[in-house]
């Protein structure tokens, strides 16, 4: 009797022991989808590698919660109607606490009306002012938008007395977006958009549009919002044109290293927004966010070989806001990590210094944004 009841004790325990390590194994699953191929691969890339090595070395740290962090990952290949379904199949089949993607705008709208209905986190990495504005209430992002990218320009411009403006945008929908907002806000900062050109994202050329700019009367700078090899094909054709003497803008969907390697010596003079990241040297000691982007740049170069990028940069926001969110909220319930994600407040990242609120659901201000100048083919950071 005894024996029976040693036995029965010693398996309970057994089922006991192996129920609790199944529980302790069970990882915290970080959805995502992302442009690693296709014409939005070098924003895709490095917001993959960024999250592979980030995941891993949270998981050598210990994890979060006493749980290993798991990426199950997808390519949408650039195409937003692969982004939707594999967002589907992210939240149906292989079940993700947190979702994390939509490199390009397309893709996140795309993905956006699915993660509302399953109630899954969901933080983009597209421009957009689109994606949180109006707010979705399961939706957030990191990147800046794109009305800030073009408040942020037209503040540039207001100093170097700059009032008449030709606009060329893409007619993706970050470029599409872009453009949108930035007719929206012009009068604010008394510029006058004397010429609105549009050209495709597989366009080769735009000499033609670039034509019509330089024609437009009393224009004293160009404006130029897409992303992708779009710009840089905008910039040698605005070499090719002799318009030097008429300033060039660029947004935020060029603040990559790659674009000066594409766009090669005629970029010299070229202004954009960026994030810290992109002159993470630059930046003083004192400066909230040095510590983070120098951090991040030097494990990136020492992983890849390679320089990081600020959407890479977008993408180790994503992770650590989801994370961050996941510690606070003390569990993986949906709802209770979208509500910490809601009340984030003086989170600092690569991109800059989170506050959300409900109304906000990406929580940056225009000084997150730094005015770059190309010289000497590498970037300047303007005071």
């Amino acid at each position: 009797m005894e024996t029976t009841m040693f036995k029965k004790t010693a398996l309970f325990a057994a089922l006991a022991l192996a129920a609790a390590t199944s529980f302790a194994a069970e990882t915290i699953k970080i959805g995502s989808v992302l442009s690693v191929t296709g014409p939005a691969a070098f924003l895709g890339d490095p917001e993959l590698k960024t999250l592979q090595l980030y995941v891993e070395k949270i998981n050598a740290a210990g994890g979060v919660l006493g749980r290993k962090l798991e990426l199950v990952h997808y390519d949408d290949g650039s195409d937003a109607a692969k982004a939707n379904s594999f967002t589907k199949r992210l939240i149906e089949s292989d079940k993700v606490n947190v979702l994390i993607g939509g490199t390009t705008t397309g893709a996140t709208m795309a993905m956006a009306p699915l993660v509302e209905r399953a109630k899954v986190p969901f933080i983009s990495l597209a421009g957009a002012v689109v994606v949180i504005d109006p707010v979705k209430k399961w939706v957030f992002k990191t990147p800046h938008t794109d009305r800030m990218a073009a408040e942020k320009v037209f503040e540039d411009m207001k100093k170097r007395g700059i009032s008449k403006v030709g606009l060329l945008s893409e007619t993706s929908g970050f470029g599409a977006s872009g453009r949108k907002e930035t007719q929206a806000v012009a009068a604010k900062y008394g510029i006058t958009l004397v010429a609105d050109e549009t050209y495709g994202p597989k366009d080769t050329d735009t000499t033609a549009q670039l034509t019509r700019i330089k024609s437009a009367p009393g224009v004293q700078a160009v404006f130029v919002f897409g992303l992708g090899q779009g710009p840089a094909i905008v910039t040698k054709n605005y070499g090719q044109l002799g318009m030097s003497a008429v300033p060039m803008y660029q947004s935020h969907g060029v603040a990559s290293d790659e674009y000066l390697k594409l766009s090669g010596k005629v970029a010299e003079g070229v202004r954009l927004p960026t994030p810290a990241l992109l002159i993470a040297k630059a930046l003083p000691a004192s400066d909230a966010q040095k510590a983070i982007v120098t951090s991040y740049d030097k494990d990136y170069r020492d992983r890849y070989k390679a320089e990081p990028s600020t959407f890479g940069g977008y993408a180790l926001d994503a992770l650590n806001l989801s994370v961050d969110a996941i510690k606070r909220a003390g569990s993986t319930d949906g709802e209770k990590v979208r509500a910490a994600l809601e009340t984030t407040k003086g989170f600092v990242g690569t991109t800059g210094v989170f506050n959300m609120s409900p109304k906000d659901h990406m929580g940056l201000d225009l000084s997150a944004f730094r005015m770059v100048e190309v010289k000497n083919g590498d970037w300047q950071l303007l005071k």
